[in-house]
Formats: structure tokens, C-alpha cells, sequence
């Protein structure tokens, strides 16, 4: 087990907390973080470009002229391509760029996520961190009581006046634990988290793979 410093909002210390090595003091693992990100940015891709094809414009439904005795070539219908308003050939068309890894990868990803914000002294557990839903205030205590410029903050849902204090930043994030990923961890320089958020990811991430466990008797 890693034992973490656990703070103030002045970043003196009142206590410690045990975390496991799997989580918190795993090696960061490159090809992980990797395929986590790659997951969370195409999974934004929309996909919706599209064309029409000979088949979607409309007009062209006879002949532009007969086959033969015209002295000119030979043509079916105005919709193809190379006829001015015609189809496109061979256009784009909507696609699903839906990717996702197994869960095991997305876990071991955040955990070495989790890990290197730790192997960099870049993760900072607080006692807890109450607020009365004022942006000024939650500035005043993240960057003149724990020195940062930029962070994620993460605490529980039930805390809704810190999320609504701290969304209105523009240097600092703020996620419940449900919400952690690889991406919002590495996008801000410093990880802040209170002792009952490091708890929850702590156990959200060690939880076994969802085989039901039957009673012996």
C-alpha cells in the first residue's frame, strides 16, 4: 500500500492515507494512456459528412435525349455524375467511428493515469473541501492556500456548490469520482483530490471483473 500526505487547504499536513500500489503507484504505461485517449476523442467524432450519389438527387428520371440519330453521346440520365447538379461518385458517406476498448484496459489506463500524476508529485489529497458556491473563494483557496495555477479538482456529487464554484474557472476542472478519465486527468497539470474521492477511486478500481461470487454451504 502507498501512503499519501493528506492536507489542508493551506497544505499543511493533518493526517495520512493508504492507497493501493495498483492504483496510485503503478508504472505509467504509454500504450495504455494512449488507447484510453484515442477512445475518448474519436468516440467525439461525429461522422455525419455525407453526399448525395446518382440515387439521392432528384430529376433525371428519362432520358436527356434518344440513343442513336443525334450526333451526340450517348446519355442515360441527368443525375450522373458528370452532369452539372448531378450525383457525386464515390462521395463520403455517414460513418460510426464508435471505439471501445475492454474495461480492463480503460481501468489499468486510469490507473496509470492516476499513477503518474503521483511519480510526478503532482497529486495533492485534501481533508475535504467545502464551499459555499463562490468562485472567488474557491480560486482564493486553490491558488493562494494549495499554490496551484491549474487542476482538476475531483469530489463527491453531494458537494454541488464546489462543482458550481469551481466550473466557472477557467484553469481548473472539477469531476465527481464516476466522472474521472484519462483525458481530464492529463489535461491539467495538478490533480486534486479529498480523502473520500481518493477512497472511491481507490475502490471503484480494484472492483473485480463483475463475476457473480456464489455463496459456499
Amino acid at each position: 500500500m502507498a501512503k499519501f500526505d493528506v492536507v489542508d487547504l493551506s497544505l499543511k499536513k493533518v493526517s495520512e492515507i493508504e492507497l493501493s500500489d495498483d492504483v496510485f503507484a503503478a508504472e505509467p504505461n504509454a500504450n495504455l494512456l494512449y488507447e484510453a485517449a484515442k477512445f475518448q476523442q474519436i468516440n467525439r467524432r461525429a461522422g455525419t459528412v455525407a453526399v448525395k450519389n446518382s440515387s439521392l438527387v432528384s430529376g433525371g428520371g428519362r432520358k436527356p435525349w434518344k440513343q442513336k440519330g443525334t450526333g451526340r453521346a450517348r446519355q442515360g440520365s441527368t443525375r450522373a455524375s458528370h452532369w452539372v447538379g448531378g450525383g457525386k461518385a464515390m462521395g463520403p458517406k455517414p460513418r460510426d467511428y464508435t471505439y471501445r476498448p475492454p474495461r480492463t484496459v480503460r481501468r489499468a489506463a486510469l490507473a496509470s493515469a492516476l499513477s503518474l500524476r503521483a511519480g510526478e508529485k503532482a497529486l495533492i489529497i485534501v481533508q475535504d473541501f467545502p464551499s459555499d458556491g463562490k468562485t472567488k473563494k474557491a480560486a482564493e483557496a486553490l491558488q493562494k492556500g494549495l499554490k496551484l495555477a491549474n487542476a482538476l479538482v475531483v469530489d463527491g456529487k453531494d458537494n454541488q456548490k464546489l462543482h458550481l464554484a469551481v466550473r466557472n474557472m477557467g484553469s481548473f476542472d472539477v469531476l465527481p469520482p464516476e466522472g474521472v478519465n484519462v483525458e481530464s486527468v492529463l489535461r491539467r497539470k495538478t490533480l486534486v483530490l479529498t480523502v473520500a474521492a481518493a477512497k472511491a477511486l481507490n475502490d471503484a478500481l480494484l472492483k473485480p471483473r463483475g463475476k457473480s461470487q456464489k455463496s459456499e454451504g
